[in-house]
């Protein structure tokens, strides 16, 4: 049964920075693609970051030079680490996963099979 929970999610200062994680069951090697998405209030889930089997990373515009998407296969996590915060990445923050990998490059579309509970971010300025 895979499972994927989200957590790190807080309160922060404009200008702040926090790391995501995903622990994702089975392990992480059974994924052929996973990705970050964030849903606002009101507004769609949009993708984020992703990252593909062989470790390739890809960024929405949005978020490019600021957040960075990673993963460790021993500890089963991915995570997204986000810097340079701002109000406008307020919102609740969703790991997805497929496999085998029906997305599409660059992955940061919605159509993954597997998704997390999410995590919200709140940024305050």
């Amino acid at each position: 049964q895979v499972q994927l929970v989200e957590s790190g999610g807080d309160s922060v200062q404009a200008g702040g920075s926090l790391r995501l994680s995903c622990a994702a069951s089975p392990g992480l090697r059974n994924f052929q693609c996973m990705a970050w998405f964030r849903q606002a209030p009101g507004k769609e889930r949009e993708g984020v970051a992703a990252i593909d089997s062989d470790g390739s990373p890809t960024y929405a515009d949005s978020v490019k030079d600021r957040f960075t998407i990673s993963q460790d296969n021993r500890k089963n996590t991915l995570y997204l680490q986000m810097n340079s915060l701002n109000a406008g990445d307020t919102a609740m923050y969703y790991c997805g996963a497929d496999v085998p990998c029906r997305v599409l490059a660059p992955y940061l579309s919605l159509e993954y099979s597997y998704w997390g509970q999410g995590t919200q971010v709140t940024v305050s300025s």
